[in-house]
Formats: C-alpha cells, structure tokens, sequence
C-alpha cells in the first residue's frame, strides 16, 4: 500500500494527478455519500499509450474511502483497463462510459453490476475559474 505521500509520485500519467484529487475528495462528506452509495473497490490499470504496456495500478476503495498506488488487497469488486486519456475522458465525463467499453477503449474483469457504478460522480468536479 502507498504511503501518505500522493499517489501520483513518480507517475507520469495525467490519471494519477486526477486520482490524487480522488483521495482528497474522499476525505469530504461527498466521500461519505459515495461510500454509503457505491461502497464498491475498483482496481484501475492504466497505461500512458498502449494497454497492458507500461501500465501503473490504482485502486479506488469507496468501501474504505481510500485510494492508493498498486494492486488492490484481496479481490476488487471490479478491475477496469484504459490508456490514460480514456481514463481522463471517462472520468471526467467527456466519453461516455458505456461507449468507452463497446468501442474496446475500456476493459472491464469482475463483477458488472459494481462497474456500472463507476460513474463520473465517483470524480470531484473541476473547479471553474
């Protein structure tokens, strides 16, 4: 498990930055919500420009409100696959996520029913200046 340093050190990918802001958001009382509401862990593979090629782990534990660097402990309720600007797209809600998974730019391993609550909401918005 990560240490509580940030989990985009020595991550080259834009995710990391993105997860990192997940963690925070978690610490709120919108994590609260997600975790009564989803209360699912995801494990999220990422890879800066071909999948299964040089590709960093995440994992996004809303049963625990934690988010850190690496293979998620025990098994995840689902694991998802994505070069880093889909992962971006999708969770930013700029590509939908079902499109995303039909046209292959989204895999998924484990159960659906938890991945159909990986939604953009899971993501804290970004701050309009």
């Amino acid at each position: 498990m990560a240490s509580d340093g940030s989990v985009s050190e020595g991550s080259k990918l834009k995710s990391a930055q993105l997860l990192d802001m997940v963690r925070t958001h978690l610490t709120t009382d919108a994590g609260k919500e997600l975790q009564t509401k989803v209360g699912f862990v995801y494990q999220i593979n990422i890879a800066p420009k071909k999948m299964g090629f040089e590709e960093e782990s995440f994992v996004v534990d809303l049963k625990n409100l934690k988010v850190y660097k690496g293979k998620a402990e025990g098994k995840p309720d689902a694991t998802f696959s994505f070069l880093d600007s889909d992962f971006i797209g999708v969770a930013t809600g700029k590509t939908n996520p079902q499109m995303a998974f039909i046209r292959g730019k989204m895999k998924i391993k484990g159960s659906m029913s938890a991945a159909q609550k990986f939604t953009p909401e899971i993501f804290p918005k970004p701050a309009k200046l």
